[in-house]
């Protein structure tokens, strides 16, 4: 199978990483959104991400001009996927709004298309019935920043055909990116497996008032020589990701205290518009968070 045109559903935070980091690697890539708003921020959060590449990641103007002539964005979700041969899906982390895209995409991608779903919750069988495509739906998962976490974990479900896991185990070859081949379905893939209780201990310590949220991140850096602490790393995930992930687990668990703590984020960060990096503000400032200070960890 060639994959040459590739689709992103979602242009948000993650959704436009993976848009630039596919079309900087010189596939053709549209991104697709609900509205010209949301397009408006990936192609703000692109032009970023260019000035980016050529100060940190020695890219040149050439390479970075050839990178925004491969990209389009549309609104239009047959024109986004008319010609695509891999799609990638990155919308919110909503049941609800999964299960809806999926049914859309199903009625209008050709049959040739794969779907890749960025879900950091859900596993591809919990969503493979509403793609029409069983055996070309499976999981790619990218860490955030992608180009700094440059791991895309491919995670299938029992219909998966080897020949398409095969296929996008090489495209994320070809973007860049280092393949961890999952055997089978894991809640949290290998990343969020490990990444997932780290953050809940850290949120636990704060929200319990055990330490505040610069100690917890110096203990974190300090200790393992890690670039970013627990609290840097839910900014740059963002906060409307650690809200749905925390209301999850509260309705899961029907944990009062947890469901409490979602709301606690809500109307100290998300109310506020402090999404973390995407917005300039969340437990820091950015784009010169305090924690890159060498001061930071004296």
């Amino acid at each position: 199978m060639d994959i040459k045109n590739v689709t992103i559903i979602g242009g948000g935070v993650l959704g436009s990483q993976i848009a630039w980091q596919v079309a900087y690697k010189g596939f053709d890539v549209i991104v697709y959104d609900i509205n010209e708003d949301a397009l408006e921020k990936s192609k703000n959060f692109h032009k970023g991400y260019a000035q980016y590449f050529l100060k940190n990641k020695g890219a040149t103007s050439e390479e970075i001009e050839a990178t925004f002539s491969r990209l389009k964005y549309t609104t239009d979700l047959n024109e986004a996927v008319k010609e695509a041969d891999l799609i990638s899906e990155s919308v919110p982390e909503v049941y609800e709004i999964k299960k809806d895209i999926y049914q859309k995409l199903a009625a209008v991608a050709p049959e040739k298309t794969i779907f890749t779903t960025n879900s950091s919750t859900m596993l591809p069988s919990q969503l493979v019935n509403f793609t029409g495509r069983p055996e070309k739906f499976l999981a790619l998962h990218f860490a955030n920043p992608v180009w700094e976490a440059n791991i895309g974990e491919v995670m299938g479900h029992e219909k998966t055909s080897k020949e398409v896991f095969d296929t996008v185990v090489e495209f994320a070859k070809a973007i860049g990116m280092v393949p961890i081949p999952l055997k089978k379905e894991q809640s949290g893939y290998v990343l969020n497996s490990l990444l997932v209780p780290l953050l809940h201990a850290a949120e636990t310590l704060y929200f319990d008032g055990v330490a505040d949220y610069k100690s917890i991140d110096k203990t974190w850096m300090i200790s393992t020589g890690s670039k970013f602490g627990p609290f840097g790393i839910i900014d740059l995930i963002g906060m409307n990701t650690l809200y749905n992930i925390i209301k999850m687990r509260g309705e899961k668990l029907q944990d009062e205290k947890i469901l409490k703590r979602a709301e606690k984020i809500k109307e100290m960060f998300i109310d506020k518009n402090k999404l973390g990096v995407s917005t300039g503000e969340g437990f820091y400032k950015y784009p010169n968070p305090e924690y890159l200070d060498p001061e930071f960890l004296k």
